[in-house]
């Protein structure tokens, strides 16, 4: 059996693109768990939770013994979450075109912490490693014009607080992103 020596546990576009750009070949597979079901007040809890529950339900649904045969290299999991918090309330994905907008608009001129947290499952020992990444992120105004061309594409629903970094309508209001040294 030729099994994946490295799963990436998420559907997220730019999660691909940060392995295909390093060179990775991988496999995708997807948690499909209920994130809203599962709540925690410190946004550091909360994603670590939610990358381990992916991790879990994944799997579940794995034959786990394919994957621990003597002689074989090891299979890597990778999960993820991040969540962006502004004016010290977690904002996961919007739900609506107002809440959307409500997120966007008040990064306006502002600023938002994201916070990050990954789980690597090792398949073959059963070994999990998890660690939080943090960022302070400043923008400039941004326009009604871009906080409505972001919206009318929809990409704001499918991303943690509705901002995607990297699009190239945010990106140039995005003054600086400070990275922020997290100790574990």
């Amino acid at each position: 059996m030729n099994l994946s020596q490295l799963i990436l546990g998420s559907s997220s576009v730019a999660r691909k693109n940060i392995l295909n750009e390093m060179g990775f070949e991988f496999q995708v597979m997807t948690a499909d768990i209920d994130e809203r079901s599962i709540r925690r007040k410190d946004p550091d809890e909360l994603v670590m939770l939610l990358a381990e529950a992916k991790a879990d339900a994944i799997m579940s649904r794995m034959n786990i013994s394919d994957y621990q045969k003597e002689g074989d290299q090891p299979t890597l999991l990778i999960t993820s979450d991040i969540v962006v918090v502004h004016e010290g309330i977690i904002r996961e994905k919007p739900s609506s075109k107002e809440e959307a907008r409500q997120f966007l608009k008040g990064y306006s001129g502002g600023h938002v912490s994201t916070v990050g947290g990954v789980v690597v499952t090792n398949l073959t020992t059963g070994k999990k490693l998890g660690s939080l990444d943090k960022a302070e992120v400043y923008f400039h105004d941004i326009p009604d014009e871009i906080i409505e061309n972001l919206i009318d594409e929809g990409v704001v629903f499918r991303v943690a607080g509705g901002l995607l970094l990297e699009h190239p309508l945010v990106l140039p209001f995005v003054e600086a992103v400070v990275l922020v040294l997290v100790t574990v």
